[in-house]
């Protein structure tokens, strides 16, 4: 698709709050449209071995101590290894297949 250029920075002009190559047509791409359910397929199954292999250490180490004594071990270990480690790397990996193209 040719893109005409109104300015002479080569650049789509703003018009009415979208980008427009002419005052009558907006400008139309292909734009991915982001798979929510596979996002979340993908994430439930980086989180099921994550959050086992973390009972698994924490656990034998406490054992003495109440449910929420873990949980709040537990808790934040594993939400900072999601932000930081797990959902970065979902969606690096798995880019096209969570974009597809519409």
């Amino acid at each position: 698709m040719h893109i005409r250029h109104l300015d002479e920075t080569k650049r789509p002009v703003l018009y009415n709050g979208t980008f427009r190559n002419d005052k009558e047509r907006p400008i139309t791409s292909t734009a991915a449209r982001f798979s929510r359910l596979r996002f979340a397929l993908l994430v439930l199954a980086g989180v099921y071995p994550l959050i086992t292999a973390i009972l698994y250490v924490v656990f034998p180490l406490t054992e003495q101590w109440e449910i929420w004594q873990r949980t709040l071990v537990t808790a934040p270990l594993m939400v900072a290894i999601m932000i930081w480690g797990l959902i970065p790397g979902v969606q690096k990996m798995f880019r096209r297949f969570l974009n597809p193209a519409q």
